[in-house]
């Protein structure tokens, strides 16, 4: 899709969030969620090159949140019935962002 001035949610630039490095599996290589108003994009480095997995934003049923004392886990599911996008070691700030930027993209999309 190409940004346009007659629908605005295109021109929204993606956030970032990542991963803290204090958290299992992200000392090396920190996990990011990627959320822009077309998909949720998971991003887990290698040593060479990256893992990317990604939902569109019309697909997601659900998103959870699971808080802990420190970190938060973030689980996106979709309608399509496959793997969902899961990642650990989110700030619970953080956490309840990408649920509100998820949930307001769905919304304009629908509206």
């Amino acid at each position: 899709m190409t940004a346009t001035l007659d629908n605005p949610m295109d021109s929204s630039p993606a956030e970032t969030f990542t991963a803290s490095r204090w958290t299992q599996g992200n000392f090396l290589f920190p996990t990011r969620l990627v959320i822009s108003p077309q998909r949720v994009a998971r991003v887990k480095g290698r040593l060479f090159g990256s893992n990317e997995e990604s939902i569109s934003i019309s697909k997601i049923a659900s998103v959870h949140i699971s808080t802990g004392v420190f970190w938060s886990e973030i689980v996106i599911e979709s309608t399509g019935g496959t793997d969902p996008i899961t990642s650990h070691g989110h700030r619970k700030a953080d956490a309840q962002r990408i649920r509100d930027l998820i949930e307001t993209y769905q919304a304009q999309a629908r509206g």
